[in-house]
Order: structure tokens, then sequence, then C-alpha cells
């Protein structure tokens, strides 16, 4: 475990942190969270010593190991396998069968392992130095955004493999039901403070809130109070017999804590413009194919659909398999290789994609480049959208140039808000977005009017959107008819890694009985089913649970309020009558938690049983 006391941490005047911190306690899973700027990246730069507080410390056990994902790629081997076996502790230097496990789980195929590093792209080089960093088995795993470089079923896997750590973890990741999957912490850096509790980022959030909510409550009817006590000092000062009680009101205005109005924080707002678009039909995809070059197998092959208006479909899958490609060919920046995209002539569409970001002018400001975008935008409306992007005032006037790659993302929604769209061509936006961010994205495109064709591997984002996918396998493209959820039901990603351990590896005597993937997929497909038959009850009644406690604890804090009011006018009847009901609100908070524990104790018990059912299951397979 590692503390983190007191810490301070500015740059070119603007503070980070000041005087804050929390603790890190054995075994549990830490969630980092706050807006983009506020310091995440910064704190774990603080805890890994590449960075120093500008007060404050660290305290770090001795022989205490971190492991930190460096981005840089310093490779030295002409393998996969033999450059992810330097990650292994030197007491199981030959363990390769551990690197090959972890490996598989982030998506590096058998062939793969005996590839160069250097043949691969950036993404899988950065999954290579975190499955070093992995083998290591640090005391203390800091993971900065891992999901952005995984698919479904590697972020999947690191869910799973992180659920089952035995030692400590901190992560930043802007997918909140990634995070919500896996900690048992959560910490936010808000307000220049640092807050840590028990839970996930709903939890966490409310709590803020409700806190804030409070302060400014008590804020309020601070002042007017002071100002009740201002006035009587001003009117019976000159009073000489008054004067005793005039000095005490002046003592107790000095002891009186002033408490600042709490500044108001940006996040992002916005909305997508429409044109108008009356037709029904928008677009038919026929027999496309696509491939890079002659000699390789194509990565897109006789995929036909049409999309009505208003659709939501989101392209799901594998990194590698051409999820980004079929959106290019979509957005007419790749020529298909044989086949037929016919668009309504009434379409307008818009594309976010992460290359995109080099078609920006770096000589332009932010608020010229949204200007440029559309011939109906004018000066105020490119600086509104600038502000709804987080570029309000002078921010607006900053050279593309010096901004950073999440900046740079930013200014190119922006782009998309300047212009009227009936279609939204998305490749995975949620990148470098905070997860306020987020959230306002997510709202936005739910709101937008037209068709919304998207790459995520956000599961959140799949559940709230898709109502249909197109589903990229080993095996070829699928189009499923049907929501996300509707989707896992129905067998979702049965070609998921090799979840095997590492006994399991070794031990080739007790092999299961083997089945194929047809009847694998139906028991998956009955265990699911059987699952959520029995679970869905408990969870409902949990989060009943919860939300009672919720309304009781907010009750409790509204009858404190009161009973300060009460007792600082002396109404001894109300005083009782406030007092009884803090005593049964309490009470009932203190029923419904031990109730709570119980029903998630068997919760987790009853989950086990399924999960046990689902590796035996996996172990049967071909």
């Amino acid at each position: 475990m590692i503390s983190i006391e007191n810490i301070s941490k500015s740059f070119g005047g603007q503070s980070l942190f000041e005087e804050s911190g929390f603790r890190i306690n054995r075994r549990e899973r830490v969630g980092l969270v706050g807006r983009n700027g506020h310091g995440k990246t910064t704190l774990f730069k603080i805890i890994i010593g590449e960075q120093a507080p500008d007060a404050g410390a660290v305290i770090i056990p001795k022989n205490y190991r971190l492991g930190y994902v460096q981005q840089t790629i310093a490779f030295t081997e002409n393998t996969v396998l033999k450059e992810g076996m330097r990650g292994l502790r030197k007491a199981e230097k030959d363990h390769y069968w551990k690197v090959e496990k972890i490996l598989a789980g982030l998506g590096f195929g058998p062939a793969d392992m005996e590839r160069n590093p250097l043949e691969f792209s950036g993404g899988y080089q950065v999954r290579l130095n975190l499955a070093k960093i992995l083998v290591s088995e640090p005391d203390l795993l800091l993971l900065d955004e891992p999901t952005n470089y995984l698919d479904i079923t590697s972020i999947r896997w690191i869910q799973q493999f992180l659920n089952t750590w035995p030692r400590e973890v901190m992560l930043i990741t802007h997918d909140r039901g990634f995070m919500d999957r896996v900690v048992t912490h959560t910490v936010a850096i808000h307000r220049k403070k640092m807050r840590k509790i028990e839970g996930d980022t709903a939890k966490l959030y409310a709590q803020i809130a409700q806190d804030e909510e409070i302060y400014e409550k008590t804020r309020i009817n601070d002042d007017r109070k002071r100002k009740e006590v201002e006035l009587f000092i001003s009117r019976f000062r000159a009073k000489a017999r008054l004067a005793n009680m005039v000095q005490s009101r002046i003592k107790t205005l000095e002891k009186m804590e002033k408490k600042e109005k709490l500044e108001g924080l940006k996040n992002l707002d916005f909305s997508f413009r429409t044109k108008a678009f009356k037709g029904k039909h928008v677009m038919t995809v026929e027999n496309l194919c696509f491939s890079y070059n002659e000699n390789s197998p194509p990565l897109i092959r006789d995929l036909s659909f049409s999309v009505g208006q208003g659709e939501r479909i989101c392209i799901v899958g594998k990194n590698g398999k051409g999820k980004t490609t079929l959106l290019r060919l979509l957005a007419g920046s790749l020529k298909a290789g044989s086949g037929k995209i016919i668009f309504n002539p009434n379409i307008r569409s818009g594309v976010y994609e992460q290359t995109n970001i080099r078609t920006l002018v770096e000589s332009r400001t932010v608020a010229e480049e949204i200007l440029y975008s559309d011939e109906g935008v004018d000066q105020q409306k490119a600086r509104n959208i600038a502000g709804a992007m987080m570029f309000e005032g002078d921010a607006a006037l900053k050279k593309i140039s010096v901004l950073s790659g999440g900046e740079k993302s930013r200014v190119m929604l922006g782009k998309l808000l300047a212009t009227p769209l009936n279609l939204l061509l998305l490749d995975e936006p949620t990148n470098h977005l905070d997860m306020e961010s987020c959230d306002a994205l997510l709202e936005a495109i739910d709101d937008f009017e037209g068709v919304v064709i998207m790459v995520t591997h956000n599961e959140m984002f799949l559940h709230a959107l898709a109502r249909r996918l197109i589903v990229f396998r080993d095996e070829g493209i699928d189009v499923f008819e049907g929501t996300y959820q509707h989707f896992l039901e129905k067998g979702g990603w049965e070609d998921g890694p090799d979840t095997k351990t590492e006994e399991e590896i070794l031990s080739s005597e007790e092999d299961s009985p083997k089945i194929n993937k047809k009847e694998l997929r139906r028991m998956r497909s009955e265990i699911i089913t059987e699952r959520s038959k029995k679970l869905k009850p408990l969870e409902n009644r949990i989060a009943e649970i919860e939300n009672r406690i919720d309304r009781n604890e907010k009750k409790l804090a509204q009858y404190q309020s009161e009973m300060q009011e009460a007792s600082q006018k002396g109404d001894g009847l109300k005083i009782a009558k406030i007092g009884q009901a803090i005593h049964t609100c309490g009470e009932s908070i203190e029923k419904d938690f031990a109730v709570l524990e119980q029903e998630t104790e068997k919760l987790d018990k009853e989950s086990a049983v399924f999960e046990k059912r689902m590796a035996a299951l996996e172990e049967m397979t071909l």
C-alpha cells in the first residue's frame, strides 16, 4: 500500500492539487477520475517518481514494486513472445506460458508470437508494453487509459484479469462502465482536492453533488446570518445600553467562517445540427468488397445492408478486422474494390475519425477552424461553438499547432457541430474525452435526429445507443438486428480470448470433454438466460434498497439542518419532534444497510456459481 500525503502541484500558475492526498490499501482497485487537465496523469507521474510534487510526499514501502505502462517503444527482442518474456521476474524467467496467456488475452494470435514487434501498429506495440507490465506482477499496477488501444474482446479479458488481480490497481479511463466493473474504490480530483470513497463512479459523483448542495445551502444560510449580525451591529453600535450585546455580536462575527461561493465547473454542452430529411431510405450497401492490396485476403467481402432514417448502427469487433476501413468506405475516403454504396441524394454526412486531426490547419485558431467548417457559420456562432467545446474567451484564439491531441479532437467535434448533417460517421469518438465529456457526447448523439453509424468499444455507448450491429469476426462480418444486450444474450463474443490458468496450460492429463462451437453457443445462451432470470430480482432488490437508503440519507441531512435551526431558536417542542424523526430515520438506514449486506452477499454467491459454470463450459470448447 502507498500513502499520498498533502501533496501540491502547479504548472505555469495553474494549481492542480493543493495539500491533498489519500491512501491505497491492500488489494484495493482504485479508479481515478477528474476532468481533462485536472492532473490525473500528473499524479501517476508523481507516484512513479517521474515528477516531484511542489509540497507533500508519496510514501512507498521498501521493496514495493510499481508497474506503469510506457507509451515509448524500446524493443530489443526479435519476437513478440521473447519481448513479452522480458517482463517476467527473475524467478520465473522461463515461464513463457504466462506471457502467452496474457498476449492472447490482449489480442495476439498464435502466429503473432513469433513475429517481430516492430512489424505491428503503434496500438499493438503499446499492448505489448502492457503485457510486459502485467507479467511482471507489480505490487501496484498503474493503468492510464488502457482501453484506448484495445478492442471489445480484449477489454472484456482485461476486465476479468483485473478483477482477479491479487494486489493493488490504480486506473484512469474515460470508459465509465469499464471502471465501474473493475474498481473497489474511486478517487476524484475535484476542486484541487482528492477525495476517495468505497464504491463506483456513480456513488462518488452522487456524494460530491450532495456535499456541494449542502455546502451551498450552508453558505447561503451563513451569509444571511452574517448580514443579520452586521445589521444589528450597525444599528445599535451607538446605543450605550446595548454595548455588551454589540460587542458579543462583533466577536461572533469574527468567529464566523466566510465560505466562498463554489466556482461553476465547465462541461461540454452541445448538440448536433440536423439537416432536414423527410425520406425513409438513407443508404444501401451492396456486395461491398475491399482489400488494401491484391496479395492480401479481403478485409471486407460481399457485405450488404441498408440504412433507414433515424437508425443507430454500431460497428464492433476485434482490432485489425476492418471496422475503421468500413467507416472510411462509407465516408468516401477509401474506394471499394467492388460493390456499391448508394446514398440518398439529400444526405449530408459528417465524419469524426482519429486521423482526421491531421486535416486541421496548424496556423489557424480554434475559432477559425470552426468558422471555415460551413458557409452558414459566422464569427459569433464559431465562438459560441468553441465555447461549447470548452475553448472560451481567449482559448478560442489558440493556434491549432499548440493544442494537445485531446484538444484537437474537441476541435474536430466542434467542426461537426457547425455543419448541418443528417448522417454522422463516428470512429471511437470517446477517446481523449473525460467522463463528463463522454456523458455530454452520449446525450448529444442520442438527441441527434439523423442516422448515426459509429465504431466504438465503449460498452456503455453500445448499450445506450445501438439498435443494429455490424459485427467483425474472424470468420467474416455479420449484420445483427437488435440491441447490444440482445447480442450478448444470443451468444455475444463467443470467439473471445483464451482465459485458461497457468495450471490448466501445464496440465494435459485432466482435459475435459470437448464440444463444438455451435453447441457451446447454445449452452452459453442457456446459462446467460438462467443467470439473468435468477440474478435480476436480486439486482432489482439491491437497487431498491440502495435508493431507499439514498432517500433516507437525504431526509436525515434535512432533519439535521432543521435541528440546527430549531436549536438556535430554542424551540424545545420542535427539537423533540425532529429528534424523534432523526432517530427513526437513522434506524431505518441501519436496518437497510444490514439487509443490503445480506442481499449483496447472496448476489455474490449466486454470481460465483454462474461464473464457475461458464468457466467450466469454456474448458470444454474445441
